[in-house]
Formats: C-alpha cells, structure tokens, sequence
C-alpha cells in the first residue's frame, strides 16, 4: 500500500472522474435535453469541461451556453427533468471504469479499509452505475449531490461519512480528481489524494495542491 495510507481507516473516493469516466454518457443526456427544448447542443469535449457540480448546474452551463444568458428557471427546470429521463436511461451505455479502479478498489476492500463513495451526481444513478460496474458491494457508505443539504466543495458530506461510520477525520483520505474535492478534503480534515485525468474544468489538479497527486489509482496499491 501507498505510504499515505498507512495509519487510515476510511478511503472516500469521488466518482465521476475519478472511478468512472461517464462523459461520453452524460453529454447524450445533455445533448438531448437541450434538443428537446429547441437548443443547439453542445459536444462532448465541452461537456467534459462542465461537470463536477451536480446534474443541475451541468445543465445550467449548456443552457447559459447555448442561449449566451442564463437560462430562466422555467427552462432550467424542463432542460433538467429531459436531462435526467435521458440520462438516466442508459446511464452505463458508453461509461467505463478507468484502468485499475476496479482491481483497486477490491484491493483495499480486502487489506480492510473502509471504503466510502462521495460524489456531487444524483444519488438515484449511484447504486445502478456501481451495480453495473460489480463493485457496490464494495462501499460501506454511498453519498450523491441531492443526499444532503450541502455537497462539495462543501465539507458536510465527509463529514457525515466519517461520522456515520464513526471514524476519525484524520484517519480519513478522499481520492478525487477536481478542486471541489480537495476543497472538500481539506476543509473536513481528511487527507487528500488527487487524479490529473478527470474533469476539473480544464485546470490543472495541481493548482488545489493536494496532499498527494498519482498518476493511475494503482499507485495506491502499489
């Protein structure tokens, strides 16, 4: 195991970007979203730049990217519940688990850690991707964006996790691959462990200085 982990109980890890690479898939959701209400839609690369936030303010940057304003709230809210019917079709049709997650996460399962999910997307799409994928089993505790009052770069969702399962903040690591998770991080004590090929919004990851920056989550069994 990696030496940052040694001393720690709780991994949290992030998933769009960090586990899963679901862009492909959620920009067909916001592709037809955005048809649907008679907008240009926007391409997967752009779409990429967008997400991280939660579902409801990737549709609000291709709605304010498409009309050149912010959308009003009629049409945020129609553009969203589109989005979500679409997207939530088929929400695993073009997604994958990047290299290693999967050998990864059953690596730490068993060395005994905790593991823990914390993601800003819908708490309704967690478990059917996981599922998919053959690794919910794996997680003590799921988190989605909608799951709680507040979600990251608020530090609240780690927290609760951490208390839930009555484990120490400082025995603590969330493993993420944008700002808002190491915001998150950081600000709830945890330390923080950092991917360079997510969705941060065309930053580089560096610029949050995390505790730690690896190259391929195997760095963390290595």
């Amino acid at each position: 195991m990696h030496t940052i982990l040694q001393g720690k109980r709780l991994i949290a890890f992030d998933l769009d970007g960090t586990l899963i690479d679901s862009v492909p898939d959620l920009a067909v959701g916001v592709q037809r979203a955005l048809q649907e209400v008679g907008l240009a839609q926007p391409s997967e690369d752009q779409v990429r730049d967008w997400v991280g936030n939660g579902a409801q303010v990737l549709v609000e940057r291709a709605l304010t990217w498409a009309l050149n304003v912010a959308p009003e709230a009629a049409l945020q809210q129609n553009a969203y519940e589109a989005f979500m019917r679409h997207y939530g079709a088929a929400p695993n049709a073009l997604t994958k688990l990047y290299p290693g997650a999967f050998e990864v996460l059953h690596a730490l399962h068993e060395a005994g850690f905790v593991l823990a999910l914390i993601t800003n997307k819908p708490e309704r799409f967690i478990a059917p991707i996981l599922s998919h994928f053959g690794v919910l089993a794996l997680f003590t505790s799921t988190v989605g964006g909608d799951s709680l009052a507040e979600k990251k770069p608020s530090p609240l969702p780690l927290l609760h996790v951490a208390h839930t399962l009555d484990i120490a903040p400082s025995a603590s690591v969330m493993v993420g691959d944008s700002r808002h998770d190491i915001a998150a991080g950081r600000a709830a004590g945890f330390t923080t462990v950092a991917l360079p090929y997510g969705y941060n919004h065309g930053d580089p990851i560096e610029q949050s200085h995390p505790d730690l920056i690896v190259a391929s989550l195997r760095e963390l069994v290595s």
